[in-house]
């Protein structure tokens, strides 16, 4: 049985939340306070958290960035504010999904089977890689897979976010191919998950910020209309 944490100041809508996941069989802890809800979220083990993004004494973002900074828990974040500022503020400060209010019931359920599932899926791949430790080099990056560890040939780190560290594997292992902004979409957010295109776009920009060297081209390439790659040879194109 899922334990869920809801953080949810409208308690009419916490309390209906809380009975329709009951129903399911979920166990439940409702909080309606920004700071009490972070308390439970880093002194409890959750298997996921619904979360607010406003809220009294605390808001979600600020939830989410400290929760993020000491544990994996998914994090869906349930907001009337759905432009594409706002999902990515929510992304970046360690959200793993976003539902606009007002939603169906059925479509949070299956949004919450779904990071549960993602969960699981990379729990179990965790456990079958960990002992097997695999280099990774393109130019003069090296990736330790295993860790997940990137650096360049000076010994740097680089430090990643999870899904930076995703786009740019995936498009190592797509070199010299084009990659489309929706199979970047559906492979680092899932293919059930809601976010627009854009969302891709601010993150190949984070990624390039980390990863290129000032005054050489850069590591990912735009093929405009389509998508981004990678390439072996570095070229101006």
């Amino acid at each position: 049985m899922a334990k869920i944490l809801i953080i949810e100041d409208e308690k009419n809508l916490a309390r209906f939340v809380e009975l329709e996941l009951k129903h399911e069989n979920y166990e439940t802890v409702v909080e309606n306070n920004g700071r009490k809800g972070l308390e439970d979220a880093l002194n409890q083990d959750f298997d996921a958290i619904l979360l607010d993004l406003m809220l009294p004494d605390l808001n979600g973002l600020e939830i989410a960035r400290r929760v993020r900074q000491v544990k994996t828990t998914p994090i869906i974040m349930m907001t009337a504010r759905d432009s594409v500022i706002d999902r990515v503020s929510g992304l970046d400060h360690g959200a793993d999904d976003y539902i606009v209010k007002p939603f169906a019931i059925e479509e949070l359920l299956a949004r919450l089977r779904a990071v549960l599932r993602r969960v699981k899926i990379e729990k179990d791949a965790s456990r079958a890689t960990v002992a097997k430790q695999k280099i990774v080099k393109f130019k003069d990056l090296t990736i330790e897979t295993a860790n997940r560890i990137v650096h360049r040939g000076d010994g740097k780190v680089i430090d990643l976010t999870k899904r930076e560290y995703n786009l740019l594997m995936t498009l190592i292992q797509n070199k010299n191919n084009v990659v489309s902004r929706d199979q970047l979409l559906n492979k680092i957010w899932g293919p059930e998950s809601n976010i627009e295109t854009n969302v891709v776009e601010v993150y190949v920009r984070y990624l390039r910020n980390k990863i290129d060297v000032p005054g050489r081209p850069s590591y990912i390439k735009t093929v405009r209309g389509t998508g981004y790659m990678v390439r072996d040879e570095d070229d101006d194109q």
